[in-house]
Formats: C-alpha cells, structure tokens, sequence
C-alpha cells in the first residue's frame, strides 16, 4: 500500500460578511467545486472531516453539523467525523484525513471547514470566540460575556509586551506586516477586504493593544473551504497532485520551554525531509500582525528577535525570499475560524500547481501552512503544522 498521499482538488468561497447563508449555503459551492476539481463524484469519497467551532452558539447546530451539511450536498453512508480545535480545526480536520488514509481505513478523504461567525449580535460572536479559551481563564480575566475578546484584552497583551522587552517591537513594522497582507488581498479575489491602505492609515487605526491597532487584526467573517485528499496510487493522470510531506498537531507543553509553533513545526520539517530555508512561501496565522512577525521567528524562517529585519527587507512580501500570506492572510483574507486552516491549504495548492495568477510565487515547490487556535494552560491550545510540496517524496 502507498504510504503517500495527495491533495487533487481545493476550493473555497470568497471569506466575507454574509448574514443571509446558512451553514449549507456557505459550504456547498467549496465542497461542490473541490469534488469538481478532483474529478470526482459524492460517492468517490469514503471518508469525510468537517471543521466548525462557532455554530452551537451561533446557529445551535449541535453534534452532526457535518452530517447535516453534507447529505444535503448528496453525500451518503459514509463515517463524517465532526471537529473542533478552535481556530486550528480545519487543519486538525486535515491531520486526521491524513491519518485516516495513511493507517488504510480510506483511499479518497474530504476535508470541509466551515463557519458563521456573522450575526445581527456581536455580544453572541464574542461569546463563541471566548469559548476557545478555557472557562476559567476567561472567568478570571474580568471580562464581561459577550463584552469583547479574551484573546484581545488578555492573551496577546502579555505576549506583545514579553517580546517587546527582549527585542524591541515597532508599530510601523506591525503595520507594514498589514499593508503588506491587504496587498497580497488585492491579488485575490476570494478576499474578504481588498481595499489598499497605508502604514499610516494603519497606526491610525484604533489602539487595540499597544502597538496593535484594529487595522493589524483579523476580521469577523464567513465562509467555507474543502479539499479532497486521495491515497497516492490511486492518483489519476488527470488529477494535478499536491503532495502531502508532512502534517503535525499539537498541544502546548506542561513544562514550558520552547513555543508550541516551533516544536511542533520542528517535527513536521523532520517528517517531511524539508528545512524552513527550503520553504518558497507560507500561510501563517496572522490573527494579529504580530502574531505573523513571531511565526517568522518560531518557524525558523528567521533568527529569534530578527522579524523585523524580515520585514523590513521585503522578504515576506511577494517577490521576495520567503513570500508569507500570498492570499492576504487572517487579516484581509478573512478569519472564519475553523475555515481558516483550510484555506491556507487552498491556497498552498493553488501557489504550488501554478494557478495563482497575479499573486503566483514562482517557482513554488515546498509551502507551509501553520494555523494555531485556543487558549489552555497558558499558552497556544492547539497548533496544526503542514507541508505541501509539487514533488512527491523519492
């Protein structure tokens, strides 16, 4: 039995505010145009992963959300699993598809993630995003429910201020980071926001968290991302294969020690056979701009406390080195939070066939997609890690 494995078709709807979609409505066309893109049919596929985090609380769908969604799309009789890992769950859903093909309990895997964060109640939204955090941590924040982030007024906070202590930390690079993301967007059109922006206009924007403005973050949205995965020799001639070289999730450590991201990541470039310095994009979770700026550093595509070098150089930009959120990113592609890990695999695929069209990083044959959710014991509550490559391993 092959042990490898490939992506062979990828689709999504375009992230934005659609208060009138349902669940249903949201994920048909990127499940129907992935399946269109693999060549295959509803009943090719033998397994299904479908990612949600929001919808008990936004939509009160509750426990078969992706049975529901699914057999309203001609799906029939096949085991649907349902996940949530915060905003790691579309790439957690992805890791199991992985899992569930290489251990030979399925030769053809759809992976779905989608979410309606969108409602005529921000309070409720609120509400479903603190629910990533645990209880009691939110409890003790002093946070009203539904008043605003956890993450916003207690996570990132000590994070930005811990790095800013030892390195130094400027709201110009940060905005830079955002500029550079809404450039990227404008190149895509299944982004959420498009409009270009300044790095004035950014600092501008609403302090969130010194020196995080409102412009550095990621956006409410909606929406929907499949991709159809299929054990390798049972690859078509007609299908154009992205291969699977490595896929990792993971947990922060009780002891402390080196970032979730890196550890994890670590494993996942030893899996794969490929180092960050062979990498020729990334998709990372830019939910701020300064969470894009420490994946830099915690993915190795730089040296701790050297971000900002990265930056300012232009070497995550498109045409640079190491081009990072070609699609626009959390930030301006959109944040519909369990389709979010999804997405970036997307769009790795996309970058990675050669179908990016004006934001094509040439050249492309190893991407990486990091997509890190929750907050637990401290830290990250889960971090998913994954790399695609044009070539399939020797």
């Amino acid at each position: 039995m092959s042990s490898s494995l490939a992506v062979v078709g990828a689709a999504m709807t375009r992230f934005g505010r659609y208060p009138e979609d349902s669940l249903k409505t949201l994920a048909g066309p990127a499940v129907l145009e992935a399946l269109a893109d693999a060549g295959l049919e509803p009943e090719d596929v033998d397994m299904a992963f479908v990612a949600n985090a929001m919808a008990s609380l936004i939509t009160g769908q509750v426990s078969v959300l992706g049975q529901s969604v699914l057999r309203h799309l001609g799906f029939s009789g096949i085991p649907v699993y349902n996940v949530d890992n915060a905003c790691a769950g579309g790439a957690s859903a992805f890791n199991l598809a992985v899992h569930a093909i290489r251990a030979g309990a399925a030769e053809a895997v759809l992976v779905l993630g989608v979410e309606k964060m969108v409602t005529g109640d921000r309070a409720l939204t609120y509400r479903a995003l603190n629910g990533a955090a645990d209880v009691d941590f939110v409890a003790g924040s002093g946070i009203e429910p539904g008043s605003g982030s956890v993450f916003v007024a207690a996570v990132y906070p000590p994070r930005v201020k811990a790095y800013a202590d030892r390195y130094a930390l400027s709201g110009t690079t940060l905005a830079q980071i955002a500029v550079k993301n809404r450039a990227h967007a404008a190149l895509n059109p299944m982004a959420q926001y498009v409009a270009p922006m300044t790095v004035d206009e950014v600092l501008q924007s609403r302090t969130i968290v010194d020196p995080v403005t409102a412009l550095m973050c990621a956006p409410i949205s909606d929406g929907a991302a499949a991709v159809v995965l299929v054990r390798g020799d049972r690859v078509r001639a007609s299908q154009r294969p992205v291969w699977v070289r490595g896929s990792a999730v993971g947990m922060a450590s009780a002891q402390g020690g080196e970032s979730t991201v890196h550890r994890v990541s670590r494993k996942v470039y030893a899996e794969a056979g490929i180092g960050p310095h062979e990498l020729h994009l990334a998709e990372v979770h830019d939910s701020i701009a300064f969470n894009e700026l420490l994946a830099y550093e915690e993915l190795g595509l730089c040296e701790p406390g050297e971000g900002t070098r990265l930056v300012e150089a232009g070497a995550t930009s498109l045409g640079g080195r190491i081009p990072v959120n070609p699609s626009g990113g959390l930030e301006s592609r959109g944040h519909p939070v369990a389709a979010t890990g999804v997405a970036q695999l997307v769009e790795l695929t996309q970058q990675l066939r050669g179908d990016a069209g004006p934001r094509q990083v040439h050249g492309a044959r190893h991407a990486l997609a990091e997509s890190a959710g929750g907050f637990a014991g401290g830290d990250t509550a889960a971090v998913a890690v994954t790399i695609l490559s044009n070539e399939q391993e020797a």
